[in-house]
C-alpha cells in the first residue's frame, strides 16, 4: 500500500484541508498521513477562526511519520505564515520527500485569506523550487506570477512560464474559474499539454484545489507518470464536482467516494 502524506491545515467542516486529502487517498487505497499546520473553525458559510501550529512542531511531526512509515508521494496545501513554510522547506529537504505536489492555497473557497500576506514570498522562495508540480489556480497564479489578471489560454501559458522560472519543475495552472471551459495547462519547461473536462455548473465545490493535488499525488505514488496521474485526477475531481452534494448553509462538500476508471 502506498503512503501518502498531507501537509496541510484543517478544515472543521470536513470538506478541504486534510479531511478532503485523506478522503481523496483513501479513494485512490493508499495510506494517508497528516502534518497539520493550521487549526481552522470553519463550515460551510466560512472560515471563522485560525489558530497555527509552531513551527518547530510542524516540522516535527513531519519527522516522526516520514523517519518511522516512510513516504511514497506528499502534497502540501494551507502552510499558513513564514515560519512554518521555512521550518518545512528545511525538513523537507533533509527527507528527501518524493513526489511533492505544491498546491499554494491563499484562500478559502468563501474569499478568507488562508495564506498570510508575508508569507507569499517565503512560498515562492522555498516551496516552489522544491515542487514535483505546483498546481495554482487562476488567481493564485496571478499572484505567484505577478499578473494583474489571468482569462485567456496565452495569459494561462505566460503565467505557467513564469511560475516555472521560480523553481518549480512543472506547473497546472488551473482553469476552474473560467467561464467557458475546464482547462488545465502544464508546463514542464519545454511543452505545454492541455487537459479538458466539461464544465460542471455546481454550487457545492469546497475543497476542490485539496482534492486535485491529493488525487494527483496519490496517482504519482501508484507510479502513473505525471500527465497520466494529472489526467486521472481530472476525471476524478471533475465526477466528484458532479455528484457533490448539498450539507450545511452555505458552499457544500465534494463526494470524494466517487469511482473513476
Amino acid at each position: 500500500m502506498k503512503r501518502l502524506l498531507t501537509i496541510a491545515g484543517s478544515d472543521s467542516g470536513g470538506g478541504a484541508g486534510i479531511q478532503a486529502d485523506l478522503k481523496t487517498f483513501h479513494a485512490f487505497g493508499c495510506y494517508g498521513m497528516s502534518v497539520l499546520t493550521a487549526i481552522t473553525a470553519q463550515n460551510t458559510l466560512g472560515v471563522q477562526g485560525v489558530h497555527d501550529l509552531p513551527a518547530d512542531f510542524v516540522a516535527m511531526q513531519l519527522e516522526s511519520v516520514v523517519t518511522d512509515i516512510g513516504v511514497d508521494a506528499a502534497k502540501t496545501g494551507m502552510l499558513s505564515n513564514a515560519e512554518i513554510i521555512r521550518a518545512l522547506s528545511k525538513k523537507i529537504r533533509e527527507l528527501g520527500i518524493p513526489h511533492l505536489v505544491v498546491d499554494p492555497v491563499m484562500r478559502a473557497k468563501s474569499g478568507d485569506p488562508l495564506l498570510k500576506q508575508e508569507a507569499q514570498s517565503a512560498l515562492i522562495e522555498e516551496i516552489i523550487p522544491l515542487a514535483e508540480v505546483i498546481t495554482p489556480n487562476l488567481p493564485e497564479a496571478e499572484v505567484l506570477a505577478g499578473m494583474s489578471s489571468i482569462k485567456t489560454k496565452d495569459e494561462m501559458k505566460q503565467a505557467a512560464q513564469r511560475i516555472h522560472q521560480k523553481g518549480a519543475k512543472n506547473v497546472l495552472i488551473k482553469g476552474g474559474h473560467r467561464e467557458e471551459d475546464a482547462l488545465d495547462i502544464l508546463y514542464d519547461g519545454k511543452v505545454f499539454t492541455e487537459f479538458f473536462a466539461e464544465k460542471i455548473r455546481a454550487n457545492n465545490t469546497h475543497g476542490t484545489g485539496c482534492t486535485y493535488s491529493a488525487a494527483i499525488a496519490a496517482n504519482l505514488a501508484l507510479g502513473r507518470d505525471l500527465k497520466d496521474a494529472i489526467s486521472v485526477a481530472k476525471k476524478f475531481i471533475t465526477e466528484a464536482i458532479r455528484q457533490s452534494f448539498k450539507l450545511g448553509h452555505g458552499i457544500g462538500p465534494l463526494n470524494h467516494f466517487v469511482k473513476v476508471e
